[in-house]
């Protein structure tokens, strides 16, 4: 594909997004406040086709983003606030600005220290702001890639352990505070902290945590479904088939493919 259908593409859907907003009346009525859930849904669609590998599913649900962000652009232009040139160029202008080593005189040989240089400029684009490698990390982000993600920017600026090794005992003395913790309280505390160390052994180990849990949330929920399966086919109630029965059908779905 050439830069002028690729042009052509993206005219295209700025036009009929301009058409549905002036005459489809449930387009009329969206704002971004009743969008944002919607947005979210489809980010989460997306990573499901990422996590499936399926790239016909990735490509839709690309689409389905892509069009959030014109709907966006396009509340804002009505708004008089921003159009989708102003976010685009903006876009450029942070590339090219967060890339010396591209459009400028820096040297980077490798991902690590391109990261640092993005951290870095990023903080001393805040200007006046309060300063915080975590600037920019969504309130909502859920927990475990939180943490994953506040790991990755602290260890940007230095903060971080040498070798894969020490994360490793700090995860088995983080485990032992857990063992011996005695109230409720202690208990919460020591196992974020476990929670804590793990993920950043994930990191170490170039694994996403967050990629990696839900991969075996799909497991579980794939094998329990063929024990469930395998008592409605012989007419029993799970309740009560008893521990042993589950487990061995269990033993089976993990042979499954």
């Amino acid at each position: 594909m050439n830069t002028d259908s690729r042009l052509e593409a993206f005219g295209r859907l700025l036009t009929i997004m301009d058409e549905l907003r002036a005459k489809c009346p449930w387009d009329k009525e969206q704002t971004t406040e009743s969008l944002r859930h919607l947005t979210i849904e489809e980010t989460y669609e997306l990573s499901d086709a990422i996590l499936k590998n399926d790239a016909e599913e990735i490509k839709k649900e690309l689409g389905d983003i892509l069009l959030h962000i014109v709907f966006y652009a396009k509340i804002g232009a009505e708004k008089s606030q921003f159009n989708i040139e102003d976010v685009i160029t903006q876009l450029c202008e942070k590339l090219i600005r967060r890339h010396p080593h591209i459009y400028g005189e820096v040297i980077a040989e490798d991902s690590n220290t391109v990261k640092q240089n993005w951290e870095q400029i990023k903080l001393k684009e805040k200007g006046n702001e309060k300063k915080s490698v975590f600037n920019g990390l969504p309130n909502s982000l859920p927990s475990l890639l939180n943490a994953y993600r506040m790991q990755e920017k602290a260890a940007q600026v230095g903060f971080d352990w040498e070798k894969k090794e020490q994360v490793w005992a700090k995860v088995e003395e983080e485990l032992e505070e857990f063992k011996v913790a005695d109230s409720d309280l202690e208990k919460e505390n020591e196992l974020g902290d476990l929670l804590f160390s793990l993920v950043n052994y994930a990191r170490f180990s170039a694994i996403n945590p967050d990629d990696a849990l839900e991969k075996t949330n799909r497991k579980f929920i794939k094998r329990f479904n063929y024990i469930e399966a395998k008592a409605e086919m012989l007419n029993l109630d799970l309740k009560t088939v008893g521990l042993a029965q589950m487990d061995q059908w269990w033993n089976e779905a993990k042979l499954i493919p």
